[in-house]
């Protein structure tokens, strides 16, 4: 069976390990931390750090189809750069486009370079959104309905109009001259503006024509996930991912039957072919959720990421649930069908199979 090799444990590694396995890949873990959250996922775990240790990863590489990075350890990502070509299997990675939009101020001032439209910078009139310009997903993000919530502020935060709207996604990949828009999808948040949930869109050319742009432009060799507000004033890109995602990777599998891994190794060995949109073969749901009062609640992936464990709990034809152990119990839940109804019907399977599972009486 054919290697590859996942550097990072936490919830991107989960997600490509996941993928990789339903492509027929043996996944091979290295992290520095003895229990990284996703080991029991890993079929070969190595506990070292790559940044001291990179003669055990060019080792390794010997048997492997490629290595992954899936963490955001801007040290660590700087040092895989610098040893990439000692490799004997390809790294997947596009260091150049991760240099860009690691950095929110850098990113946004790549969106003006080539006319991409995005959120007001420094609106005069609240409200207003704000976010730090390194951190991923919602980290350190708030929304400010008055002047004074401005007060104390840190002055490296990102201070944005607020746009109303649907959180959108999509994912590109290219061999740095061909670029495959793949699927779009809509992410569900809560109030601390953390996705609990993923949901297939149906094709959005202008969304995939924006996609398209800020990769092309980047010479994408790799992946890179854009996020937008699908707002009542048009589409208003927030930012650019090139890294491997977590979450809308599964639903893009389930809705469409694209397996992101195995396009992001077919960009690296023979290049990628474009397309005009992806067809939605399924119905399906990504959800969390949290057992909490004696229920189970919507919540947002940043309780995933406190966990110590987080492996499959069952599997069966349409339906696919994950649990996460730490000081809470979560749960990931990813149901599926041709039509709505079916789909709708194994995702209340899931819920009677965890209810009966936590003692949740019918009803709670």
């Amino acid at each position: 069976m054919r290697n590859i090799i996942l550097i990072g444990g936490k919830l991107q590694g989960f997600e490509a390990s996941y993928l990789a396995k339903k492509a027929g890949l043996r996944v091979v873990l290295i992290d520095k931390k003895e229990r990284p959250l996703i080991k029991n996922v890993a079929d070969e775990f190595h506990c070292f750090d790559v940044t001291k240790e990179p003669e055990k990863l060019i080792e390794l590489s010997r048997s492997a189809v490629a290595v992954l990075p899936v963490n955001e350890n801007l040290g660590t990502i700087n040092f895989l750069r610098t040893i990439s070509n000692k490799l004997a299997c390809p790294m997947l990675f596009d260091f150049d486009a991760y240099h860009i939009s690691m950095d929110k101020k850098r990113s946004k001032e790549y969106f003006r370079s080539i006319d991409i439209p995005m959120p007001l910078d420094n609106p005069t009139s609240p409200p207003y959104f704000v976010k730090p310009p390194c951190e991923s997903s919602s980290i350190g993000t708030a929304i400010i309905y008055d002047d004074s919530g401005l007060e104390g502020l840190d002055p490296s935060m990102l201070i944005e109009e607020y746009v109303e709207g649907d959180v959108v996604s999509l994912e590109v990949i290219g061999d740095g001259e061909r670029f495959e828009v793949v699927k779009e999808t809509k992410v569900h948040i809560d109030g601390t503006y953390d996705c609990h949930m993923v949901t297939p869109l149906g094709n959005y050319p202008e969304f995939r024509e924006i996609t398209y742009k800020l990769a092309k432009h980047l010479n994408l060799r790799g992946i890179m996930d854009v996020e937008a507000i699908d707002s009542p004033r048009g589409l208003k890109v927030l930012e650019i991912d090139a890294r491997f995602p977590s979450q809308t990777p599964t639903i893009v599998y389930h809705s469409s039957g694209v397996n992101l891994i195995e396009l992001l190794l077919q960009a690296f060995v023979s290049g990628v072919r474009e397309n005009d949109g992806v067809p939605e073969k399924n119905h399906c749901t990504y959800e969390h959720l949290l057992f909490r009062d004696g229920d189970l609640v919507p919540v947002g992936e940043h309780v995933l990421s406190q966990g110590v464990d987080y492996h499959e709990f069952h599997a069966s034809e349409g339906l696919e649930i994950f649990e996460c152990n730490g000081e809470r119990k979560v749960f990931t839940m990813v149901s599926w069908a041709p039509d709505k109804e079916g789909s709708d019907a194994n995702r209340q399977r899931g819920f009677g199979i965890l209810r009966e599972y936590l003692g949740i009486r019918q009803g709670a």
